[in-house]
């Protein structure tokens, strides 16, 4: 299953995103970035087997600048994760699957575990 990455086009809708999101996956690239176009399906593929209640969101940084700045983003790909309104990590041009599952593991599972601590 492959997760869809939702586009965002301001600044105040990337912000609601992080906000109302408890995990926000924000991928930033455009259309001229190899490295972006073959990495984009695969963490869309990983994201979407293994922590389907995480929200994905796409940032085009050639459409949209500002929000790029905003978040300085300076090379791409970039993928920011944020828990609960927070930076919990990011990640700029080289990344290996390896790498984003493991920063993903344990703050999904506190999030979304339904195990209960009685």
């Amino acid at each position: 299953m492959i997760h869809q990455m939702k586009p965002v086009s301001s600044l105040k809708e990337i912000a609601s995103a992080i906000e109302q999101s408890p995990m926000a996956i924000i991928y930033f690239s455009n259309d001229t970035c190899n490295v972006c176009k073959v990495l984009k399906p695969k963490i869309a593929q990983l994201a979407g087997e293994q922590f389907p209640k995480a929200e994905m969101f796409y940032v085009d940084t050639l459409k949209n600048p500002d929000i790029a700045g905003q978040f300085r983003v300076f090379t791409i790909p970039t993928i920011d994760i944020y828990v609960q309104s927070k930076e919990h990590a990011r990640f700029s041009r080289n990344v290996t699957m390896h790498e984003f599952e493991r920063a993903l593991k344990k703050p999904y599972m506190f999030l979304f575990s339904e195990n209960t601590f009685d």
